[in-house]
């Protein structure tokens, strides 16, 4: 077997692997959420040193830029040029 990331030990893989197949829907549902929550605080780490200069208000709205896309977050929240 090959291993599909190329920094993680053939045998520890295949345990993850073989854990994630033995999880119930609600515990697979319950990572899904952790690992997203962890994919935007990254997002938003990596925002705020790109931006270090703009409000939080305005970092979250380009949070929205990247999660929903510029036009559908422009048409939800205000323009990023009309936010604090």
């Amino acid at each position: 077997m090959s291993s599909s990331f190329s920094d993680t030990n053939l045998e520890m893989e295949a345990y993850q692997i073989s854990l994630l197949q033995q999880a119930n829907p609600s515990q697979k549902l319950r990572l899904l959420a952790e690992l997203n929550a962890i994919a935007r605080m990254l997002a938003l780490i990596g925002l705020r040193s790109l931006y270090n200069q703009e409000s939080e208000a305005k970092i979250r709205r380009r949070l929205a830029d990247l999660l929903q896309g510029e036009e559908l977050a422009r048409k939800v929240y205000a323009d990023l040029d009309e936010v604090g």
